[in-house]
């Protein structure tokens, strides 16, 4: 009986042992991609009041952890009943997130900053619909990433027996969010942080110099994390393509494939983007005026 129950304790420690190679090997290879996700999603979780930002950013958090949810357990049964099913979504979310960044492009380059009382004004008139709006972006885009990252995933213990594949994916998966959102989290809060340490230090010291440091920096890291949030879309879109589709992979062969992949991301944006535009106004002059 006392062997028996060891033995078991062993296969479960032999078990843990695999899934900890294996995690360790699918978290390399989704290892750029979750360095996007993190500049995607931070970028999306900045620009609310202090009070909101947390608030805000557990939503996101919530709403990436119901993805895993849904997607984990729908890409092992795809894999296994209709894989090519799961080459069709990646494309449909490479799609979407070369429209997300080439939207932030078109908005930046010929669309006009609002000015200071605009923002103000917009701010205290929509200021609850603006964040549930940039919310529901940011798991969409979540959930897009995500299935990336599941996929990267399960490639890489496609030849390990099934339990295996489903720790494997699902350890990933929480990883991937707990990691990403811790650090997101650390960013926000940073000008919190300063300010702490400057008021503990009263305004002298090392710490004081620390804080202000902090302060100063969150405005050009979330400035910075924009500009790298916008090309890690283009270039996850892209890359979903090139990988996914022969032609493309096969293409310019002597092009370093980041070059290609943004090219593509960039193509593919600003066809979405044309697509959607013109079917708005379709749209809108098809609609029967009140």
């Amino acid at each position: 009986m006392a062997s028996g129950f060891f033995a078991i304790l062993d296969d479960i420690a032999a078990l843990m042992d695999d899934v900890a190679v294996a995690s360790k090997i699918a978290t390399r290879k989704t290892a750029g991609i979750l360095g996007d996700d993190l500049a995607v999603n931070a970028e999306k979780a900045t620009g609310f009041l202090s009070s909101r930002e947390l608030p805000v950013l557990w939503a996101i958090t919530k709403g990436s952890l119901i993805n895993k949810i849904i997607i984990v357990p729908i890409a092992l049964l795809l894999n296994v009943f209709f894989p090519a099913a799961i080459t069709f979504i990646l494309l449909l979310g490479g799609a979407y997130l070369a429209y997300e960044g080439m939207e932030k492009i078109v908005e930046y380059f010929f669309h006009p900053a609002k000015t200071g009382q605009e923002v103000i004004e917009q701010r205290e008139e929509d200021n609850s619909d603006a964040e549930k709006a940039k919310v529901k972006s940011a798991v969409t885009t979540d959930f897009i990433l995500s299935v990336e990252i599941v996929i990267i995933a399960l490639g890489t213990v496609l030849e390990r027996p099934l339990g295996i594949q489903i720790l494997t994916v699902s350890v990933v998966a929480l990883l991937a969010t707990i990691g990403v959102y811790g650090i997101v989290a650390l960013i926000v809060r940073m000008d919190d942080a300063g300010y702490k340490l400057i008021k503990h230090s009263n305004h002298k010291g090392f710490l004081t110099v620390l804080g202000n440091v902090l302060v100063k920096a969150l405005p050009v890291v979330i400035k910075i994390l924009a500009v790298v949030g916008t090309i890690a879309l283009i270039l996850v879109s892209g890359g979903i393509f090139v990988h996914n589709i022969e032609f493309l992979h096969h293409l310019y062969p002597a092009l370093p494939s980041i070059v290609k992949e943004f090219a593509l991301g960039l193509i593919v944006g600003i066809v979405v983007v044309a697509i959607v535009s013109l079917g708005k106004k379709i749209f809108s002059k098809a609609k029967p005026q009140v």
